[in-house]
């Protein structure tokens, strides 16, 4: 029986949605708040939608419903409803940087197939060597050894001597208590 009801109101309100908002927009001159209202009004309707479904105008019911909302929207004011104290979001991290982002792609695409599976699982998928091994069905070492040799080829194409920037994405420890980022070695030439 629920199943059914749900069946019948989504297929109503799929139908319905772009007149609705067409007349909340008009109510309200502003496409978000008329999103707001429309949402709230199918909210509503979904609770009534028993009575709903049973009427002859389904469609005059849910506009009362839409013009009901926005009445009492203006009646007690929109800043009753929307709470503008709650602290902000973290700040959007620094946009990347798209060149060299498309310069380790180029490098990483260069790599052969099972080294280029060996970085992306083990530093993008962020899993274990144990982890990597077993999928690509080879021994531990096997992806050792392989991420090595993809590593030095990365670095070798990017003209650095230190990793480019392929970390896990988590640094919590592997199980034998180190972490898993590759820190690149201080050598002291002088």
């Amino acid at each position: 029986m629920t199943a059914r009801r749900d069946d019948e109101f989504t297929q109503y309100v799929v139908v319905k949605l772009g007149s609705m908002r067409r007349m909340a927009y008009l109510l309200c001159q502003d496409w978000q708040r008329a999103d707001d209202l429309v949402q709230s009004a199918i909210t509503q309707l979904y609770i009534h939608w028993g009575r709903a479904s049973a009427m002859q105008h389904t469609d005059a019911y849910a506009r009362t419903i839409l013009v009901r909302e926005f009445l009492t929207e203006q009646r007690l004011g929109w800043h009753r409803k929307v709470s503008l104290d709650v602290p902000l979001p973290d700040t959007p991290r620094a946009a990347p940087d798209l060149d060299t982002v498309l310069d380790i792609r180029a490098a990483l695409a260069s790599l052969p197939p099972r080294q280029r599976a060996t970085i992306v699982l083990r530093f993008h998928c962020d899993l274990t060597v144990e982890q990597t091994a077993q999928l690509l069905g080879c021994s531990a070492g096997t992806v050792k050894s392989q991420t090595a040799k993809a590593m030095d080829a990365l670095r070798a194409q990017l003209g650095s001597s230190q990793a480019p920037v392929l970390a896990p994405a988590s640094n919590r420890p592997d199980r034998r208590g180190t972490s898993r980022i590759a820190k690149p070695e201080v050598t002291d030439h002088g």
